[in-house]
């Protein structure tokens, strides 16, 4: 476990070490759970909302994209459920006074289980070696099937105690399991309460006449509340989808594990809307679209898994998360939901308005259905990092810490770097920049060793470093150096632009799907 702690505060470091991720306001000693997008992080960012809204909207001839607001008309909340059911289970520990969400600590328990199994699993592949048939070990040793067993049930029995909302089930459970608090490591209790997670704020000039607004805790229901609006605008045949990413924002008890779990994040969501009748079959292919999209960046299938729910919220009729493994286990990076018709009825009713589709092949109106594809870009940023941040030991001993971030989503795709600081070639390289700056993110570099160079680029992530010698002056090559590799090669400039564009184009990662 110190292991994959470890590995964590070396992303945490790492990131704001190199430019990708600051804690807000961290002059003021920062705000918890708060966090800005460095100079780097920002362009990340940038990157993975275009690689999702290409895939999701310009791929798509039947999805459009909104921007809507973040702040929405107060009965929008009530609508949706937000005002009355948007709760987590809280429990204070009263030795240490801290407060945890009762349901995070029991699956912090189940992890530990599923971290054992993990261990069991490693022990045999090593024993059995080749031969080693991992789902048939799962499936048939009896001390990884009893690991399950004991997983399930727990995890059952908490989803069925949140359904009921018997809270007080949810506390025995914990007392039964001896979870004790992280930070006093007793077992002394509060009862479990419900805490909602809306922050609230006003509109209006006076106190008198202010109106209480929410800030939205979802991107979902702007595109509900608009889908009249941009069936009838876009002439849309069902079925079709909108899409929109934007901040949210959560008031959360326990927000930890970095930009994982934050008060402000940003989402991005598409709503397909579909005929009733047809939604599993759309639940099915949206399921396999997204788990597609994760692959075609080349993260390794073993790192993602589908987690069907056993609890299911009361508007859904089927969901299910794409897990990643993240170095702190394998957790929720995205969720695909059947909604059925449960958001626009609910708008329906609240507003008095229609919200309906005049279906001309059935030649009548109904109330779609629709299946949701929901990811937390944030999320989807640390995955990406994450999973990217290597520390490799080369041939000569000596150790290289790399970002061998996606070159689609790098947020430089080359460093242009002079072999010295005179004999012309600063002025060839500025011209080279000049050049690729029309098409790629580049970046200048000339100060330290190239050797030294090379690695702050590898530490950074950028995939290419392009070298300009004495030799370039003679015939216009420059030597072109791959991150990943570590491999270099002469090539001319004219040809530097089209080798990029080969490696960093979206639609050469994009066509993988």
């Amino acid at each position: 476990m110190a292991n994959k702690e470890d590995i964590f505060k070396k992303v945490i470091s790492h990131a704001k070490e190199y430019g990708y991720v600051f804690q807000s306001s961290e002059i003021y000693d920062g705000l918890s759970a708060v966090y800005d997008y460095a100079q780097n992080g920002a362009e990340l960012k940038k990157n993975i909302r275009e690689y999702w809204w290409r895939a999701m909207v310009q791929l798509n001839k039947n999805i459009v994209g909104i921007d809507a607001a973040i702040f929405m008309h107060p009965t929008t909340w009530k609508a949706s459920g937000h005002v009355d059911a948007f709760n987590d289970p809280l429990i204070d520990n009263k030795d240490s006074k801290k407060r945890y969400r009762a349901d995070v600590l029991v699956e912090d328990y189940t992890a530990k289980i599923e971290a054992k199994i993990e261990k069991e699993v490693k022990k045999a592949a090593k024993r059995f070696g080749d031969a080693f048939d991992k789902s048939q070990f799962l499936a048939t040793n009896g001390r990884v099937v009893e690991y399950q067993k004991k997983i399930n049930t727990i995890l059952k029995r908490l989803g069925s105690s949140l359904e009921k909302e018997d809270l007080a089930d949810v506390k025995a459970l914990i007392e039964e399991l001896g979870i004790v608090c992280p930070v006093s490591g007793s077992k002394n209790w509060t009862d479990v309460k419900q805490f909602n997670l809306m922050f609230g704020t006003k509109l209006g000039a006076s106190a008198d006449s202010a109106m209480d607004l929410y800030l939205r805790p979802e991107t979902a229901q702007g595109i509900f509340v608009n889908f009249l609006n941009v069936q009838k605008t876009g002439r849309m045949k069902i079925p079709f989808g909108i899409a929109q990413t934007g901040k949210a924002f959560r008031n959360e008890i326990v927000a930890r594990q970095f930009i994982f779990r934050m008060r402000e994040f940003e989402q991005m969501e598409m709503q397909f809307f579909v005929k009733p009748g047809s939604q599993k079959e759309w639940y099915e292919a949206w399921k396999e679209n997204r788990m597609k999209w994760h692959l075609s960046l080349g993260m390794g299938e073993e790192n993602y898994r589908f987690h069907d729910h056993e609890k299911l919220a009361h508007y859904a009729d089927a969901a299910a998360d794409i897990e990643f493994r993240f170095p702190f286990g394998f957790k929720e990076l995205e969720g695909i939901h059947s909604r059925t018709d449960f958001d626009l009825s609910a708008h329906e009713e609240h507003s008095g308005k229609k919200l309906q589709y005049f279906d001309h092949e059935e030649n009548k109106n109904y109330v779609p259905y629709v299946v949701e594809t929901s990811i937390g870009l944030d999320r989807m940023f640390l995955a990406v990092f994450s999973h990217s941040l290597k520390e490799e030991v080369l041939e000569n001993n000596t150790t290289r810490t790399v970002l061998k971030l996606p070159a689609v989503l790098a947020p430089t795709k080359a460093a242009v770097l002079p072999l010295v600081k005179k004999d012309g070639l600063p002025e060839i390289a500025h011209q080279i920049v000049d050049d690729l700056k029309w098409d790629f993110n580049v970046t200048y570099d000339e100060k330290d060793a190239v050797g030294r160079r090379y690695r702050r680029q590898d530490a950074v992530g950028t995939p290419f470093c392009i070298t300009v010698d004495h030799q370039t002056k003679e015939d216009n090559t420059v030597t072109i150096r791959h991150r990943d590799t570590m491999e270099q090669r002469r090539v001319p400039i004219a040809e530097v632009n089209e080798l990029i564009a080969k490696e960093v184009d979206m639609k050469s990662w994009l066509g993988k799907m």
